[in-house]
């Protein structure tokens, strides 16, 4: 019968919060309880000193049991918040070592030419007409351009076969590129994706990243397709 007074009597989002993380609820708890301990006895201590002409009336003790009350609150939403906020840096960790081996796409505007073949993104915020994909030289030269039309809004991807406006075949090699899109006679916001192999993750106070190899460091926030 004790037993089950005693757990009627226990805050429900005390008993969730304390089975998620009970190190950091029993801390919550102990400093809870320490700084209430040392509030009522500065209370108690405010009363028997009171002047007797002139006693502490019931909104002022009201307003200070409700202070006490906020404090505490706000210490044990602010243990609440980081306990999460840590499962979720433990859950994108887990997300994102499954991304190492994979190729993905993220914003860049490189591409390698590959044995005749190189592969490029595009990322349009809304649907276009016409899109024209322009790759070019080390020099900045336009090598060759692919149009496009009809093209939805959100992530797709290209293909280049190295064969250049002239004919001739590229050298494999890296190789830059740029995206026009237009609705009528209104450009629409375009975005180039480079594609990568993700080769490692890193985990800081920042949150987790991708390491993908020569393209650089990346958020998961920042891939836009996984190949």
């Amino acid at each position: 019968m004790t037993t089950a007074v005693q757990q009627t009597n226990v805050n429900p989002a005390q008993a969730i919060y304390g089975s998620l993380n009970p190190v950091a609820a029993d801390k919550t708890a102990v400093a809870g309880a320490d700084s209430q301990d040392r509030f009522l006895k500065l209370l108690v201590t405010q009363l028997k000193n009171q002047d007797p002409l002139n006693p502490m009336d019931n909104a002022q003790m009201t307003s200070q049991l409700a202070q006490i009350s906020t404090v505490d609150g706000i210490t044990k939403l602010n243990a609440t918040l980081q306990s999460m906020l840590d499962n979720n840096n433990q859950s994108q960790a887990l997300q994102a070592a499954g991304l190492v081996g994979h190729s993905v796409m993220v914003p860049g505007s490189g591409m390698s030419l590959q044995s005749g073949m190189a592969v490029g993104g595009i990322e349009l915020n809304e649907p276009a007409d016409s899109v024209t994909i322009s790759i070019k030289d080390s020099s900045g030269a336009v090598l060759k351009t692919i149009e496009l039309s009809g093209v939805a809004a959100g992530n797709r991807g290209f293909a280049w076969d190295g064969v250049t406006d002239s004919g001739a075949q590229a050298a494999d090699g890296q190789y830059q590129f740029s995206v026009k899109a237009k609705r009528g006679e209104d450009n629409v916001s375009a975005q180039t994706l480079e594609m990568g192999v993700v080769s490692s993750i890193s985990r800081s106070s920042q949150g987790v990243s991708l390491n993908v190899g020569a393209l650089g460091m990346f958020k998961i926030s920042d891939v836009r397709e996984i190949l």
